[in-house]
């Protein structure tokens, strides 16, 4: 009997040793970084394909804080730490957080890149496409009062109403500089989310909504894009928006998301978008399958 007790004894002896050489490595988790988007497809996607590339490449445990709301929501975040990065445009950095002036794509990326030094900030690259903003109609409505410019749409935008996120409504890179630029001066202006934008006007809820170069839904909805004439739409170049504190203790984050520079296409978005909005697919397996039919991650 006392030999069965000692060795229970020594058994349970033996695992607390275990156990307790064992806590130290089961007690320290990964460091984690939070990824956060706004709220549109395109930039949702684009934050899971960010948290991706930067889990199978680096040690950190990536925290996914998509769909947080618009561009100065997002911002904020960053700004207070609860995101440490997320995908932004170039266009959108300067001409609505700073309020400066654009010019060509890659004086925008310097203006960009010089700009966010002030809050300690980094764009360190260009994923490869310009989601530029425009303003789309249905054919009917093009053929109806003959349009294919803004310059077009200024002379019957009284007749008309404007479907366009809430943002738009009030960003100087939005409605009211398209006012100034062009006159236009919509029948009424309606915000509203940009995920179903497309179905208002389809819908002939509205006339005319502001839509994103890369939306899938234009192809998918066989929608004209007017020219923007007077080039009033700066280049919005997409990239990783990333805090500098967190590039300065963690550099593997930037060679992660160097892998990303250059790669995305114009029509790869559109695809990718549609994939999402039209074929009810989930964003992350979506952005997952991208990047490996790529080879940027296994």
């Amino acid at each position: 009997m006392r030999k069965k007790i000692t060795t229970v004894i020594i058994s349970i002896a033996l695992s607390l040793t275990a156990a307790g050489c064992g806590s130290p490595a089961a007690s320290q988790s990964k460091e984690s970084i939070t990824v956060g988007s706004k709220n549109f497809t395109e930039n949702i996607l684009l934050a899971h394909m960010m948290a991706d590339i930067i889990e199978s490449s680096t040690d950190l445990k990536v925290v996914r804080k998509v769909n947080l709301g618009g561009s100065n929501v997002a911002w904020k975040a960053l700004l207070n730490n609860d995101i440490q990065l997320y995908p932004d445009y170039t266009g959108t950095i300067t001409a609505n957080y700073y309020q400066e002036k654009t010019g060509t794509s890659e004086e925008t990326l310097k203006k960009t890149q010089e700009l966010l030094k002030k809050d300690h900030l980094v764009f360190p690259s260009k994923f490869g496409f310009n989601n530029t903003y425009t303003l789309s109609v249905t054919q009917e409505t093009a053929d109806k009062y003959k349009l294919k410019t803004f310059s077009d749409l200024a002379k019957v935008s009284e007749t008309l109403v404007l479907g366009c996120e809430f943002e738009f409504k009030d960003r100087p890179d939005g409605y009211p500089g398209l006012q100034n630029i062009y006159n236009l001066n919509f029948k009424d202006v309606k915000g509203m989310d940009h995920g179903i934008m497309y179905r208002s006007l389809t819908d002939k809820q509205v006339d005319v909504i502001d839509a994103f170069s890369t939306d899938g839904q234009i192809k998918v909805n066989n929608l004209v894009i007017l020219e923007d004439d007077k080039h009033f739409f700066p280049p919005y170049d997409a990239g990783p928006l990333v805090r500098e504190d967190v590039l300065s203790k963690h550099p593997e984050i930037q060679t992660a998301l160097a892998k990303l520079e250059g790669k995305i296409t114009e029509q790869d978005m559109q695809e990718l978008n549609a994939k999402v909005d039209s074929e009810g697919l989930k964003a992350e397996t979506v952005a997952h399958d991208f990047l490996k039919t790529k080879g940027l991650i296994n």
